[in-house]
């Protein structure tokens, strides 16, 4: 499968569901409110993104597909905003429809450093005007012609009533077009004649009157979901545990989640039914779209946010890694740069950048890059290539060549992402990663830092990290020929 999401751009989606926005207010938290017994977040920034059904528009885009949308905003600035960031990304938004009488669904969520403090509704889930449903029905039945695959994302917001379910899903079999739901509410012959449906186990559990908390107990779920809803395949995802694909005629299919490091799970699901959309979209069977949604899955938890997962990064991680843990993923060419941070600069993630040789890693270079992703969001690590060691260090350096630097590198947690360079252009690489901030261990002073000043010219800045001075690569070679001298020939 890992070849076949290269296609992936040829997917025309068409996402239907609640659209709304996520805000993200981060801080710092160093003292407890005199008020009453609760912590006091010291503001330091606020990031708007696209979420529930836009969370999934932004997977697709991420993933190369072409996306047109369907849903309900409010006439406010909220609804404005979302539509802009839609049209930033190409979105067509022929089947959005504005509210007068309803906010836009806003989610806000009080972050201090990666921990979720409080979370903050706005909005209005009373049902929508059966006028404005007709509408947008026959937005999207004009829409069809250019459309492969239709995701229902579905929030229980009033948007997706029976009858507008049943008139969505029945033009699209009436075209052949697949139809992926990403369910809300215990009633799930709401979405009968729907090719997939993906339920969490909670939801697959309440939807079919058993208790999941079992392994017995979800695959007794999920074969009365498939015998007694009218959908032709259900696919529960189960967390920690992966996923359960069902099929008509078929033993059910258990998909072991990828161990990965688990920062945040908040749309995980949104990037389950965008991957199996484009995979299905392009050729795959239920099985082999199961098995790379399940590894796109992986990816997004270990982000902190309504993240994604960009073809990049799915390519990367269904690819062989050598077996080095971790490594799959990060390792990125610098042509790649422009397209990582711009990604990365829309979901508004603060980057950090460093860059050196990293032979022969160290408790100072650990330490280094430990501070430095506390820093911000994403570590992208700047490797020197052999020559540019060489030329640094000196004859019989780098001892540990390139492709080893890179893989170690790549395998630790604090390390998002790595860029082998020569180090005559580590100013393409600042030009094209633009970081908040460049970290440099402490033995450099600011003037001294190479690269400084297009940093700067960015808006970003240089933070030097303390290390220790006696532990160096260099000193640990000494230390090496020293006590092979001592034991003498």
């Amino acid at each position: 499968m890992a070849l076949d999401i290269i296609r992936f751009p040829a997917c025309r989606a068409l996402v239907v569901g609640d659209l709304m926005v996520d805000e993200y207010v981060w801080g710092d938290v160093n003292r407890i409110s005199p008020e009453a017994p609760i912590p006091v977040v010291n503001v330091r920034r606020e990031e708007y993104t696209l979420g529930g059904s836009g969370n999934v528009i932004n997977n697709l885009v991420d993933m190369g597909a072409r996306v047109a949308a369907a849903g309900i905003v409010g006439d406010d600035s909220r609804g404005r905003r979302l539509l802009d960031q839609l049209a930033a990304m190409s979105v067509d938004t022929a089947g959005v429809r504005k509210c007068e009488d309803r906010p836009t669904t806003q989610k806000t969520r009080i972050m201090a450093g990666s921990q979720h403090m409080l979370r903050i509704d706005r909005e209005n889930a009373a049902p929508i005007p059966a006028s404005t449903l007709s509408d947008i029905a026959a937005a999207v039945e004009a829409r069809l012609p250019l459309t492969n695959v239709i995701i229902i994302s579905d929030y229980g917001k009033g948007f997706m009533t029976p009858a507008f379910l049943k008139r969505l899903i029945s033009a699209a079999r009436a075209r052949s077009i697949r139809i992926i739901v990403d369910p809300k509410g215990p009633d799930f012959s709401h979405y009968a004649g729907a090719s997939l449906v993906t339920p969490n186990l909670k939801e697959a559990g309440v939807a079919a009157g058993i208790p999941t908390d079992t392994r017995e107990g979800a695959m007794a779920a999920g074969r009365k979901l498939l015998s007694e809803t009218g959908i032709e395949n259900i696919l529960i995802t189960c967390g920690k545990d992966g996923m359960l694909l069902f099929q008509p005629e078929s033993e059910p299919l258990h998909i072991p989640a990828e161990t990965r490091q688990v920062f945040d799970v908040s749309g995980a699901g949104d990037t389950v039914v965008a991957t199996l959309a484009a995979a299905l979209a392009t050729g795959a069977d239920y099985k082999e779209a199961a098995a790379v949604a399940n590894t796109a899955a992986g990816i997004v938890v270990g982000k902190i946010g309504t993240a994604t997962v960009s073809l990049a990064e799915l390519q990367g991680a269904l690819l062989p890694s050598d077996g080095v843990p971790g490594q799959a993923g990060k390792i990125v060419a610098i042509d790649d740069l422009p397209a990582l941070a711009a990604r990365l600069r829309r979901q508004h993630r603060s980057i950090v950048l460093t860059n050196g040789c990293f032979d022969l890693i160290h408790a100072g270079h650990l330490h280094l890059l430990s501070v430095s992703k506390k820093l911000g969001d994403v570590l992208i690590v700047a490797l020197d290539d052999d020559p540019s060691v060489t030329s640094v260090k000196g004859p019989g350096r780098p001892i540990i060549s390139a492709p080893a630097r890179l893989s170690t590198l790549a395998a630790l947690d604090s390390v998002d992402y790595v860029v082998m360079f020569p180090s005559t252009r580590l100013g393409d690489v600042i030009d094209a990663v633009r970081p908040d901030t460049l970290t440099k261990g402490a033995n450099y002073t600011e003037n001294d830092v190479v690269g400084r000043e297009a940093v700067e010219r960015h808006g970003g800045i240089v933070r030097l990290v303390p290390i220790s001075e006696t532990l160096s690569t260099h000193e640990i070679i000494k230390q090496i020929k020293q006590s092979s001298d001592d034991k003498g020939p």
